[in-house]
């Protein structure tokens, strides 16, 4: 396996643990009957599943080993309606420096292919550490005033793109 394989592997652990805890944090907001947020991350961990599974299938296209990793446990437990956003936006800034040391180690090690196909997450971790930081930046301003989050969740669910057709 060649250093880009490895980190490609351990990826996908990042992607699926990024998942399992969008999951939990999804939880965590709807028992607190804050729908709207729970449904943002139920559909969160959908795009993180689905960012892993975007991998295996570019490694399987590359006749590379696949190799589904284990994940570490999430947190499940918040003490504020903005502690899971935070949360968020460390893991989603946490993502985009793997995609960086991916994306410098394939150029190292002259793979240019692989350079090719993480340039869309990269992409779209830009995008992501965009949304989380705004969305957190609302949440700080509404206070303890919870539905005032709610409220702006609703009206930008409407303006949300659908899926991007350049994804891998």
């Amino acid at each position: 396996m060649s250093p880009v394989h490895d980190l490609l592997t351990d990826q996908i652990g990042h992607e699926f643990f990024a998942s399992q805890q969008y999951v939990a944090i999804a939880v965590w907001y709807d028992q607190q009957a804050l729908p709207q947020l729970a449904a943002h991350f139920y559909a969160q961990a959908v795009e993180e599943r689905n960012h892993a599974m975007m991998i295996v299938a570019y490694l399987m296209d590359r006749e590379a080993e696949v190799v589904i990793p284990g994940v570490p446990a999430v947190r499940n437990e918040f003490a504020s309606v903005v502690e899971p956003l935070e949360l968020a936006l460390a893991q989603e800034r946490l993502v985009t420096s793997q995609f960086e040391a991916l994306i410098a180690l394939a150029r190292a090690e002259s793979d240019y292919l692989g350079e090719q196909f993480m340039h869309w997450f990269l992409k779209e971790q830009v995008e992501e550490v965009a949304s989380i930081s705004t969305l957190l930046q609302v949440g700080r301003r509404v206070g303890d005033n919870v539905m005032l989050l709610e409220d702006y969740l609703a009206r930008e669910a409407g303006a949300r793109e659908g899926a991007d057709p350049t994804a891998p």
